[in-house]
């Protein structure tokens, strides 16, 4: 029976695109393709593939006018925003820059006897499951460097932005890229689990649920198939005593609201030393009451709907929970809340990490704030989480910062800013955020495997 892959608008629920999801027998053609297809792809010089994926990537930067209102009707983000190309482009460039260093051989030993060195070698086919809370920027760290270093890729897209991947195949293609070394594919659970246990890829990376990520890890088992997981957090904040409040406030709700608080390194907890809490909650209530919610397609628009009612209800049941059991709402709710996707942002106080609002991923513009006595009880409850993907320290003290870094358990820590991927660094996380690394030299390593070379010469 085949699937249809239905893209749902959350403005108004009207159907955006719709695709036909292919079989497992069309699938496993797609992938012999992109087999067959890799070797020849990996002999060419590595200037030349830094050229055609740099081309690729310019061809979807033409794009964006088309872009910006396409992601604002499938999955919510305002127009005012302009799109993802910067961050798209900002990550695919260093990945570019840093090439070919980042896969230069590994000169161990070249003497009178003996020539050693470790030469970094693709995967062979990659295998991209890309979501669609940034679909760009998040395909494109792996879409990027797998395909610079040699390997063949194939994109699974969220139904949630359909359109995206076909956008990346039409861009790659018109650059130069050979249709069978870059494939975006419409495909359902039960095929993508399918080719997964059937070691169809050298490499899988993921980046969703923690649900979505077991489902990986239970299709691949056994088959020794590497992976790369980004399943998410909790993300917690900092404002220490010697905090700069005002800039402390407005990056955290910055970090809290953008993209309707759908973010994997959105700010979702936040501890404030006893001495700034009061006031920092009365600034925090002022700025998130002066953002205007409503349609993504408007210009004045600061919070546009979630992306899916299900995702907006799952947010009311968090927050209506966490009230029940004791928390204070700040925010009145909006006249433009309706009930479904959209949604009005929340802060809460009072609230403990009894509360699911405080353990589980609201993935929603809503944020628990806390008063801490000062670093240790704020470490202990930064650490109290399953999640481990980034944490934010508000503090005018560098020692401090780096200090308190070292005992938080987290993929990034940044200190006096907070959601913001740096391609330069490492994207990581550790407990239920999953395993691996992208970007930076990390990510070359990740997307490559190392083979040694032991050559013996022959002396007279």
């Amino acid at each position: 029976m085949t699937t249809t892959l239905t893209c749902i608008s959350p403005i108004d629920g009207s159907v955006v695109a719709e695709r036909e999801a292919i079989s497992l027998d069309e699938a496993r053609k797609a992938v012999e393709r992109a087999r067959k297809a890799q070797p020849a792809w990996a002999a060419r010089p590595i200037n030349e593939r830094i050229e055609l994926v740099t081309a690729a990537v310019a061809a979807v930067g033409a794009m964006n006018d088309e872009v910006v209102p396409e992601l604002a009707r499938m999955m919510g983000r305002p127009v005012r925003y302009g799109g993802e190309f910067r961050g798209f482009e900002e990550r695919a460039s260093h990945m570019a820059r840093i090439a070919k260093e980042a896969l230069a051989d590994i000169e161990v030993g070249d003497d009178a006897d003996f020539k050693r060195y470790i030469r970094r070698v693709p995967h062979g086919v990659v295998f991209v499951v890309a979501p669609w809370n940034y679909p760009y920027m998040t395909a494109i760290n792996t879409i990027a460097p797998a395909l610079i270093a040699g390997n063949t890729v194939i994109l699974k897209h969220a139904t949630q932005t359909l359109l995206v991947g076909e956008r990346l195949a039409q861009a790659f293609r018109s650059a130069g890229i050979p249709e069978d070394v870059f494939q975006n594919l419409f495909l359902d659970h039960d095929t993508t689990s399918a080719l997964i246990a059937e070691r169809s890829f050298g490499f899988v990376n993921f980046t969703g649920s923690v649900g979505g990520g077991r489902a990986m890890e239970h299709a691949a088992a056994g088959t020794f198939t590497g992976m790369g997981l980004e399943l998410g957090g909790k993300d917690p904040a900092y404002v220490m005593d010697d905090a700069d409040l005002d800039a402390a406030v407005d990056g955290l709700m910055d970090a809290v609201v953008f993209n309707s608080g759908q973010s994997c390194c959105g700010i979702e907890r936040i501890y404030v030393h006893e001495s700034l809490f009061d006031a920092f909650v009365e600034k925090a209530v002022k700025v998130v009451g002066g953002l205007r919610l409503g349609n993504p397609l408007d210009k004045d628009t600061d919070i546009g709907p979630m992306a899916n009612i299900r995702f907006a209800r799952e947010a009311r049941a968090l927050i209506d929970e966490a009230v029940k059991d004791g928390a204070t709402a700040h925010v009145a709710t909006r006249p433009e809340d309706d009930g479904g996707t959209y949604l009005t942002p929340q802060i809460l106080t009072d609230v403990t990490h009894d509360m699911r609002i405080m353990r589980e991923e609201s993935f929603a513009p809503v944020v628990g704030i806390m008063k801490v006595s000062g670093d240790d009880e704020a470490v202990r409850l930064m650490n109290d989480s399953q999640f481990g993907l980034t944490a934010s320290l508000w503090t005018a003290d560098l020692d401090r910062a780096e200090a308190l870094g070292e005992r938080i358990e987290t993929g990034t820590v940044f200190m006096n800013r907070a959601d913001y991927l740096d391609p330069a660094l490492c994207w990581t996380g550790c407990k239920d955020t999953g395993r691996g690394g992208g970007l930076s030299v990390i990510g070359y390593q990740n997307l490559t495997r190392p083979k040694s070379y032991h050559l013996k010469k022959v002396t007279k």
